[in-house]
């Protein structure tokens, strides 16, 4: 679903249909801190942007709502972890390194070098 910030993000949920008001990140749902959580934290998540470059369906994210200094200048946090190779990622833009190599045109294409 869009966010209110222009970009597709999987865990963003609203609903305005028939008089209901409900925006809530579904990530943030998941660790217990929705009550923390506001729309206007779409705006820098990482999470759009880690789905935009890898769809590795192994990679398993997790979020959570971070205070800054003094309360102020919440952010979301996120990271990974790969349910094939069971280890967590290091960067979930590019993935853990493994999954990726399961793919047939990859291995074409190594077979061909």
């Amino acid at each position: 679903m869009e966010t209110p910030y222009g970009k597709d993000c999987s865990y963003y949920y609203e609903d305005y249909n028939r008089g209901r008001d409900i925006q809530e990140c579904r990530l943030a749902a998941k660790a217990g801190k929705l009550h923390e959580w506001t729309p206007k934290l779409c705006q820098n998540c990482p999470v759009p942007g880690i789905e935009r470059a890898n769809s590795c369906k192994h990679m398993m994210l997790d979020g959570e709502v971070k205070k800054g200094f003094l309360g102020m200048n919440k952010r979301m946090e996120c990271s990974a972890f790969c349910t094939k190779t069971l280890q967590d990622v290091k960067e979930p833009q590019i993935g853990c390194g493994h999954c990726h190599e399961d793919n047939p045109i990859w291995e074409a294409l190594l077979r061909d070098s």
